[in-house]
């Protein structure tokens, strides 16, 4: 129920004066996931002749710990308010060149072979997929981030429309 005879004006959502938004998290697939719990079940296994109910205790909160874990160091991705963020490395989008989705074939080539050293690099290797973005940046020795996404055409499209 709203009081009508409130003036104050509510909050709202904030917006992008560019018209440009992307937001991911990088989560392990299900693998990753199911790797965590089978951790904890060994954790369990092995503490269980010992004592069991302190074997069941031990894998609930290993698997918590475990899951606790994966989903905090998962970068987030995200291109709003005019910057973009890949972890906690922030840059402003006017700063960007022309972005770069990568397939699979092309990230291992970028990672190996092509790697420039002064790159920034946020990587999870269960996102095989990425985007190469230079920095225009006269001041900044980084020539390019490299960054994790698994919908690397769309991080593109909202680079191009943030710029």
């Amino acid at each position: 129920m709203t009081d009508a005879a409130d003036p104050s004006p509510r909050p709202s959502a904030p917006t992008d004066p560019t018209g440009a938004s992307f937001s991911e998290r990088v989560l392990p697939g299900p693998g990753g996931w199911l790797a965590a719990l089978a951790f904890a079940a060994v954790l369990a296994v092995a503490v269980w002749p010992a004592s069991p109910p302190v074997g069941v205790a031990v894998g609930v909160v290993a698997a918590a710990a475990g899951l606790a874990a994966l989903w905090w160091t998962s970068p987030v991705v995200a291109v709003h308010d005019g910057t973009f963020r890949a972890g906690r490395a922030v840059v402003p989008v006017p700063l960007l060149g022309a972005a770069t989705a990568l397939d699979a074939e092309a990230m291992r080539g970028e990672l190996g072979p092509r790697l420039d050293a002064r790159a920034y690099v946020c990587l999870r290797a269960w996102a095989r997929t990425g985007v190469l973005v230079p920095l225009e940046d006269p001041q900044d020795p980084t020539p390019y981030w490299l960054v994790s996404t698994r919908r690397p055409h769309d991080l593109v499209d909202a680079l191009r429309a943030g710029r």
